[in-house]
């Protein structure tokens, strides 16, 4: 029996499931509740209704992003943990990365079903889920300090020095993310004696300057032609253009 089929077998599928299903029930016993709340207070009905089709009709799209990760992630690690990962609390950019990083660390070449050993499999389960769970802690313990920072005004009346630095770590997280895997690949090109070397792997590059160049595209149309409705589906159409561009830039190159 191979890994990759133990890593299918129903006892994880069934593991999953109990997992998904209970956080399911959770986000529905909230949204009932929610809806509730909006009833007692007097909101509209109709509006209300209206606000859960708009939500969870741009949430297709999106999750589209979530689809494919999963597909990234099951040919090396099997269906069921990228499944629990990327349902419940994981996300696409932070899973991939800790699990190549993961596999890299114990001495696989790469993410592979064909290099993967139980010891590998179970060293990269638990080093993907240590790492991400320190969110969630941190908001049981800091989030109700960091909120009241938040709503109090600062100096004469005006926003707080912290209100902006959700959106600024953020940010910084994904510029370091980025440079980190760019600067990688664009090392390969340099040789161990410091020259230039064409030996490096080009493709990821290339593929990196077209999420980035339709990624540009969503943020004009969002900020310039106000269309704000594209960043639902900004992440997933930079990801899925960017995925046909290195199928169809690698059969040119072959």
């Amino acid at each position: 029996m191979s890994i990759l089929s133990k890593l299918n077998s129903p006892v994880m599928y069934l593991i999953v499931a109990v997992i998904i299903v209970f956080v399911a029930a959770v986000c529905l016993f909230f949204m009932i509740r929610a809806y509730r709340a909006g009833l007692a207070i007097g909101m509209d009905k109709t509006k209300m209704k209206r606000a859960i089709t708009a939500s969870a009709t741009f949430a297709v799209l999106p999750s589209v992003g979530i689809l494919l990760g999963v597909f990234a992630l099951a040919g090396s690690l099997g269906t069921p943990l990228p499944w629990l990962r990327l349902s419940v609390i994981g996300a696409l950019h932070y899973e991939t990365a800790v699990a190549e990083a993961a596999a890299e660390a114990i001495g696989l070449e790469k993410l592979s079903a064909s290099l993967m050993t139980p010891e590998a499999f179970s060293t990269i389960a638990l080093l993907m889920t240590v790492c991400i769970m320190w969110g969630m802690l941190m908001c049981i313990i800091l989030t109700k300090s960091y909120t009241k920072k938040l709503s109090n005004p600062g100096k004469n009346g005006k926003p707080s020095k912290f209100s902006g630095f959700g959106d600024s770590a953020m940010t910084a997280m994904f510029i370091g993310l980025v440079s980190a895997y760019i600067g990688s690949y664009i090392g390969s090109f340099v040789s161990a004696d410091g020259l230039f070397s064409f030996s490096g792997e080009w493709l990821p590059i290339a593929v990196s300057v077209v999420a980035g160049a339709v990624m540009a595209i969503f943020i004009w149309l969002a900020e310039k032609k106000k269309a704000a409705w594209v960043e639902n589906f900004s992440i997933a159409g930079s990801m899925i253009i960017a995925m046909a561009a290195a199928v169809v830039i690698n059969g040119i190159a072959k």
